[in-house]
């Protein structure tokens, strides 16, 4: 591919600094690295169990399909809330969908109720509603119904997936997570398959029923996961927590076996209850990440909202081998707001509830996404760079967040509101299955380590991102040298093994005055990624760069570097802190302020910023590898403090109007989010002869040449009122962004990258 425009930007002021210890948990990493490759995955997305759309069946058939849906991934979750529902997402839509162990039934599907299926399923513990639209709670749909069909569909298909739940989390909004104990049992290899109805599974996520039973906040159950309550056969569930108080906590609920409070503070502590479970019971078999965190606002003491800074670091400090990562790149790429974050998204409560409410509008944390990522980790220096000051586990993630296309079908490639796992958003995680195949365990143990980078529109596929130590002498190392093994690296789509050498989520322990040698090689695919538009990108029309949507050319990667200064204190001044709200932060003209001066210390690292910028023109030139590949190396020069490197990249330019600023920073999305149409500033002028019909005729190939017929129009003040505009999924389209975890160096007699070894 061509790389058609490009531009440098500031490069990062001398920084110097003093560490000091810290004392902290670790994560550990294996000291010998089992052979690997980067596979690509999604762990949040959703079906009729929860408030998705479509079957299981139809969900996991376009999220791994590679043939019919080319962006079929490597590993799959099927995830959906905690909580309860009444329809049985096991029923298949149509004929294509049905196995000889599920099959299709005429004139049954997806939506109907599990006392109305063709089995009638009956719902156990304290049921809600009225038969036959009672609801199920979602610990048994798990248990018995939603497992044995995953397990059954991955020997069926041979392909990885497991169960995993997006939580409804007491005293704040969601998070991906999953126990994959018991899953998907080395037996099911060999399973020997039903021909006729019905599957008995040979593993179980009982272990994952039972944290959903007593931790998540939308599972209001008593019956300890029985058929009835008063203790009737059944799994006989006590929630406690080893050294917790249990029983003698106020909020235990005797007859429950579990906590019963989910708001505020106190729902914040549930939550750390639950982590502490997670990490005495099942440390190496589940994760918990918390999504889209960013939009429901900042942390509310009267209610269950968003997360500030101070929550991340105490679930981390609770379960770090658990709560290691964040998923500050959310799904609903193509909605209204994208990521469905928004000015004045939450209402407030001020007050005591029981005593009367007083409420405030608060917006999303940020007001919008940048770039299609939220606000703590698109900002230089915000809240993932201070959670990465001290020399964290915390790594970023994206996900699809799949539920519908909005106003189109299933089938349609048009969103107005999602895109189907892996069709956009995607991580790339290295897991190490040595010549096995890939299992939920090594799926796991690859989220852990942090060796993972996330990339939208399919803007790289491959990435080895390198750091060696050089000193002069014998052990000195070239740049050629150290480029020659991230190419190799990249080349077969691992990472590395070499003694002096780490890479993502990995820390380099170096002797002051070491140079480190930081090495970058990435795919730009070639040929067309999965947008089904084939136009210009409207966003680059308006510094007269040619580029149609669906070959996206990658034009810079930024090198980012931070210092490391150790772990903050549990109640000091610097551990906790709220994000600015509202116009504090975005303003009414969709500007932000120009440093991070208003942001409390908790949540910034001003030591943060750009120390290289890489393209394909001047001083900054990358070079070509071949197969699609580019190259580039940096030398920091001799260290003497901690620190830390990450990469971001995309495939719009510094000072793109409304888009990304003169240092290349993403702007705030509410330019392109349809929602307040007065805001809408990027004209889309393209026409065509397929311009995407009607908002209702079903478009499945990638086949739109000019600007479909559902974008918004811009209205009010915007200086293109009366026009089509840039919004919805070709805003997605349009602004492309890859992110990598970074590498720690840690420098002897410096501060202690307590987190990683």
């Amino acid at each position: 591919m061509e790389f058609e425009f490009n531009k440098t930007k500031l490069a990062l002021a001398v920084i110097t600094a003093i560490g000091t210890m810290a004392i902290a948990p670790s994560a550990s990493i294996a000291a010998t690295k089992t052979a690997g490759t980067y596979v690509a995955g999604d762990f949040h997305n959703h079906t009729t169990c929860s408030d998705g759309s479509i079957s299981m069946q139809k969900l996991i058939k376009k999220a791994t399909d590679k043939t019919d849906t080319p962006w079929g991934l490597d590993w799959f979750v099927q995830a959906g809330h905690g909580g309860n529902g009444n329809r049985n997402c096991t029923l298949v839509e149509d004929a294509t969908l049905g196995t000889l162990a599920y099959p299709y039934t005429a004139g049954v599907g997806p939506t109907t109720t599990w006392q109305s299926s063709p089995t009638p399923v009956t719902p156990k513990g304290l049921v809600s509603g009225t038969a036959p639209n009672q609801n199920m709670w979602r610990w048994q749909s798990i248990q018995e119904i939603q497992y044995p069909l995953v397990e059954y569909l991955a020997a069926l298909k041979n392909q990885p997936m497991f169960i995993g739940v997006e939580s409804v989390v007491a005293g704040h909004e969601h998070s991906s997570m999953s126990v994959i104990t018991g899953q998907m049992p080395s037996s099911v290899d060999t399973a020997i398959l039903p021909s006729s109805p019905g599957y008995t599974a040979l593993g179980n996520a009982t272990a994952l029923a039972q944290w959903e039973y007593c931790f998540d906040r939308g599972d209001t159950d008593n019956s300890t996961g029985n058929t009835t309550t008063g203790g009737a056969i059944g799994n006989n569930w006590n929630c406690s927590v080893t050294g917790s108080l249990n029983a003698s906590d106020a909020n235990w609920n005797a007859t429950a076996q579990k906590l019963t409070n989910n708001n505020g503070i106190d729902g914040h502590n549930k939550t750390l209850e639950a982590l502490k479970w997670m990490a005495a019971n099942h440390p190496n078999g589940s994760y918990y990440v918390p999504a889209h965190l960013e939009r429901a606002g900042p942390f509310n003491t009267a209610g269950s909202n968003g997360y500030n800074v101070e929550h991340l670091r105490n679930f981390n400090n609770a379960a770090p081998k658990v709560a290691f990562g964040m998923e500050t790149q959310p799904g609903h790429g193509a909605s209204a707001n994208r990521g469905e974050y928004q000015v004045n998204r939450n209402d407030f409560g001020t007050g005591n509830f029981n005593n009367g409410t007083s409420l405030v509008s608060v917006d999303s944390v940020g007001g919008t996404t940048y770039g299609g990522t939220g606000i703590y980790g698109a900002q230089i220096g915000g809240v993932w760079d201070a959670l990465l000051g001290e020399g964290r586990n915390f790594w970023y993630f994206a996900s699809s967040d799949w539920h519908n296309r909005g106003t189109f079908g299933a089938d349609d490639r048009r969103s107005t509101q999602d895109f189907y796992p892996g069709e956009y958003a995607r991580n790339y995680t290295m897991v190490r299955n040595g010549a096995d195949k890939l299992r939920p365990q090594t799926i796991v143990d690859g989220l852990r380590t942090g060796n993972n980078f996330a990339s939208s529109g399919q803007l790289i596929d491959r990435l080895a991102f390198i750091a060696c130590a050089s000193y002069t002498g014998p052990a000195a190392r070239t740049n050629a040298a150290v480029e020659a093994i991230a190419l190799t690296a990249a080349t077969n789509n691992t990472d590395i093994n070499v003694s002096g050498c780490a890479t993502m989520g990995e820390k380099l322990v170096v002797r002051p005055g070491a140079e480190i040698v930081v090495s970058i090689v990435a795919r730009d695919p070639s040929g067309t990624n999965y947008s089904p538009y084939t136009f210009n990108n409207p966003s680059l029309a308006q510094i007269s760069v040619s580029q149609p949507l669906n070959r996206p050319v990658l034009d810079h990667i930024d090198l980012i570097r931070g210092l490391v200064t150790g772990y903050k204190t549990p109640g000091a001044a610097d551990y906790s802190g709220e994000w600015p709200r509202n116009t504090n932060w975005l303003a009414l003209d969709g500007s932000t302020p120009a440093d991070l001066s208003g942001v409390p210390a908790a949540a910034k690292n001003t030591s943060t910023a750009v120390i290289k910028t890489f393209n394909n023109s001047g001083s900054n030139i990358w070079t070509s590898a071949g197969n699609d590949l580019v190259k580039m190396t940096y030398r920091i020069p001799a260290v003497s403090a901690s620190q830390y490197v990450r990469l971001r990249g995309s495939n719009l330019p510094a000072s793109v109007p409304y888009e990304t600023d003169a240092n290349g920073n993403p702007k705030a999305d509410i330019f392109t989010n349809a929602n307040n149409t007065a805001m809408l500033k990027i004209p889309c002028t393209t026409t065509g002869i397929n311009l995407g019909g009607t908002t209702t005729g079903s478009i499945t190939g990638n086949a739109i040449d000019g600007c479909p017929a559902h974008l918004a129009t811009a209205s009010g003040a915007s200086p293109i009122a009366t026009q089509k505009a840039v919004s919805y999924d070709v805003a997605a389209w349009s602004d492309l962004w890859f992110y990598s975890n970074p590498i720690y160096v840690e420098v002897n007699g410096s501060t202690i990258v307590a987190g990683v070894k």
